[in-house]
């Protein structure tokens, strides 16, 4: 059916978990404040954001994000959520999402001095480590009486994700992005592992195909996606995991044979290690909110 949750995690600070299982679109509309950020998250199919009384939208599709602030201009929030479509959205005042940064603000280009009256916005892909966040804010199993401390814990998680990543790094003190060329190996060797999430190449194999020595595969995969090529993999390879689950077409072995576990118990301590749960009762909790 479709859903939505609103759960305060402290004084200005907000979490809108939207859930539509439904054959149809729905609608939801909320007053923001003018001092408020919004980011929002496409976790699974479609989403458009309508501003003006229906004069501009923006779309939010899956793993992509959006964020938005204008100190000059309220902007409500009138979603509307395509059938079968999932999306989580921060929403946090001006004042104490710079409390988080302090001396740091400068880090954060909407926060810089010669930002701090203009309107910011901004869309992008969220990576696989954002992704399995996202996930675990829909798919849990505590006590309610633990759920706030659970969401607040994970919203921050999922910021520091999103404000950790390379595009937002300062290249003087990453000496390795400037240059453009190894950027460019480094994202075709993230494209190869992908690709062969299954069957991988080694690490000085794959060095090899993108023509760049080991070293440098290392230390610029780190950069420039924070982690290492096969924590980065494992991470996409659970979150690819997952989906195949969601889509209902694959069952747990077949699952873990496309992406590369021969044995389905190692796919399963996998999953688990990622998700706090096995895929089978990952299926059942799907199965129950259907």
């Amino acid at each position: 059916m479709g859903s939505h949750e609103e759960v305060m995690i402290e004084d200005g600070f907000y979490v809108l978990r939207f859930e539509n299982n439904r054959d149809e679109a729905t609608h939801f509309e909320r007053e923001v404040d003018v001092d408020m950020i919004q980011f929002h998250f496409g976790l699974k199919g479609r989403a458009k954001f309508i501003f003006n009384q229906g004069r501009y939208a923006l779309d939010l599709r899956e793993e992509l994000s959006l964020f938005l602030f204008n100190p000059q201009k309220e902007l409500p929030v009138h979603l509307e959520i395509a059938p079968h479509s999932w999306v989580v959205s921060v929403l946090i005042s001006i004042k104490k999402f710079h409390g988080f940064f302090s001396d740091q603000a400068d880090h954060i280009p909407f926060l810089s001095p010669e930002n701090i009256d203009k309107k910011y916005y901004k869309d992008e892909k969220t990576n696989p480590a954002m992704s399995v966040v996202l996930s675990q804010l829909f798919h849990f199993n505590l006590h309610p009486s633990i759920k706030k401390l659970y969401f607040k814990g994970k919203v921050y998680e999922l910021l520091s994700l999103y404000f950790n990543r390379a595009e937002d790094a300062n290249t003087e003190a990453c000496p390795f992005l400037v240059d453009e060329e190894n950027v460019m190996k480094i994202r075709k060797a993230k494209d190869i592992v992908i690709a062969n999430m299954a069957e991988p190449p080694g690490l000085q194999e794959l060095a090899d195909q993108v023509g760049i020595n080991l070293k440098k595969l290392k230390m610029g995969f780190r950069q420039i996606y924070g982690d290492s090529v096969y924590s980065f993999l494992f991470d996409y390879k659970m979150d690819y995991a997952r989906k195949l689950l969601d889509s209902g077409s694959y069952n747990v072995n077949e699952v873990g044979l496309k992406i590369g576990y021969s044995t389905a118990s190692h796919f399963i301590a996998a999953f688990r290690k990622k998700f706090g749960t096995t895929p089978k009762k990952y299926l059942m909790s799907i199965n129950e909110r259907v």
